[in-house]
């Protein structure tokens, strides 16, 4: 274990003066001096200065199992000393990253029994990209090269996996998209639905598919990619119509779905999957976070027989990473799905903590500054507005009072994320009761408190319809 023998702010200034973070400003951050972790057991963490922190973020989405577990810890220390590291190319393979495969096929719906191993759902989603289009080049349709994803969506932050995503702020660095990427809407009812009932709201939402697929041409688009659940963009929960409308669409106009479960994976909906949960039959499933609860990375991409024979017998197919299927990342994998079973993880959300936290999560509507409180098992949004009537946002920028609200959460020792003017949450599926009560209060602590300090500033001004 790394000890820490300095105090916090000359391990601020270190970090200042060598550590570029992700999706930072970088500047602003070095003048304000970051928050150093030092510790964490459960869904609790602890801070150079001694602070007890609840994570409801669960990391980055993705520590299901809690901070701290000493079995992942002696998986470990038992695969570094019998195999540290070897690779799986020239046909060769290593016990773990078989076991893990044959572990994930067990677990995984419908027929997707084949495991192409990545180190997170960014190079996985990147894995998709080429693999859709060698597929159809494969089934003698190479003009089948286009992808259609969804504005707000969020698959990585590589050249590939940002152009699928429609974060437009990231194609605004680096020339996203790349070539013979699309997009379509989100299915966020709240927002962008109008006047109009959610059910028909998700009916359009998912028929833009089908409009984009024409205008197109369906024998140049090779697949549709989207999240069960949008998770970064902010937790949206689309509409009961939405995703049978969308499997519909696919299969009649031939082309391959992709479900990025890399946030809905693992547990979080209450089922091992969110394509469980929304009864989606995906082609190809991307995972990562969940899969060993952020302990080591590693991801993959999960295909179908259809597909995976398909490129099997195809030829070579050229790509891959040096690390994927690491043994100590498959063995941590491992040792979170069995500690998942065993401790009957999965059940614990579905039947207990996920709905005594849904009832005390859609309570917060009752709160003047929330509008909707969205959740499905261990994911949830809150939307602040000035006005609820009218789904009104701010006059102020996107993200002003989200990001008031995130800086009381973390003075009232809580973690939860803005996305904009949404207060997101994914707590470790470990979390009891009692946390949940402690989450909840100082949750109420933090809006209270964001809410007098909008109303102070002059912020509680409704944006101009329209």
């Amino acid at each position: 274990m790394f000890e820490n023998h300095l105090p916090t702010a000359e391990l601020q200034a270190l970090d200042a003066a060598h550590h570029m973070h992700p999706f930072t400003d970088g500047a602003g951050l070095n003048k304000k001096g970051a928050r150093v972790i030092t510790g964490a057991s459960g869904v609790w963490l602890t801070d150079s200065d001694g602070n007890r922190i609840l994570d409801a973020m669960a990391g980055l989405w993705c520590v299901n199992i809690g901070y701290g577990r000493p079995e992942m810890a002696d998986a470990a220390a038992r695969q570094i000393n019998q195999l540290s590291f070897y690779n799986t190319f020239f046909q060769t393979t290593h016990v773990p990253a078989v076991t893990l495969a044959a572990k994930l096929a067990e677990l995984a719906p419908y027929d997707l029994n084949h495991a192409f191993f990545a180190n997170s759902g960014s190079e996985a989603n990147d894995t998709n990209l080429r693999l859709v289009r060698h597929y159809w080049k494969a089934k003698g349709k190479p003009t089948k090269r286009i992808v259609i994803g969804r504005w707000n969506g969020y698959h990585g932050s590589t050249m590939g996996s940002a152009s699928l995503g429609g974060m437009k702020f990231m194609h605004e660095q680096g020339g996203l998209p790349i070539p013979d990427v699309a997009h379509i809407d989100q299915p966020d009812w709240w927002m962008q639905g109008g006047d109009s009932a959610p059910d028909d709201f998700g009916l359009a939402r998912a028929r833009q598919l089908e409009a984009k697929i024409i205008a197109l041409g369906a024998d140049n688009v090779a697949a549709f990619i989207a999240e069960p659940i949008q998770g970064s963009g902010g937790v949206i929960v689309p509409p009961a119509t939405y995703w049978p409308e969308i499997q519909r669409i696919c299969r009649e106009h031939n082309i391959l779905l992709i479900a990025d479960e890399v946030i809905t994976g693992f547990g979080r909906t209450g089922r091992w999957f969110g394509s469980e949960t929304l009864d989606i039959r995906p082609d190809i499933m991307t995972i990562a976070k969940g899969m060993s609860s952020g302990y080591a990375p590693i991801g993959a991409s999960l295909l179908s027989d259809d597909v995976a024979d398909t490129i099997n017998d195809a030829g070579e197919f050229n790509h891959g990473y040096t690390y994927a299927a690491h043994p100590l990342s498959a063995a941590l994998a491992l040792e979170n799905i069995r500690i998942l079973e065993d401790d009957d993880i999965v059940d614990h959300v579905a039947n207990v903590a996920g709905p005594y936290l849904k009832e005390k999560w859609e309570a917060l509507i009752d709160h003047p500054l929330v509008g909707d409180a969205s959740i499905l098992g261990m994911m949830g949004s809150i939307r602040m507005t000035p006005d609820k009537a009218s789904r009104a946002k701010f006059k102020a920028d996107e993200g002003t009072a989200g990001y008031i609200c995130r800086e009381r959460c973390f003075a009232n020792n809580l973690v939860m994320r803005h996305v904009g003017d949404r207060m997101v949450i994914s707590p470790p599926l470990v979390i009891t009761t009692d946390e949940i009560d402690m989450f909840i209060a100082r949750a109420i602590t933090s809006l209270d408190e964001t809410h007098a300090k909008l109303k102070a500033d002059g912020l509680m001004e409704a944006a101009p319809a329209g």
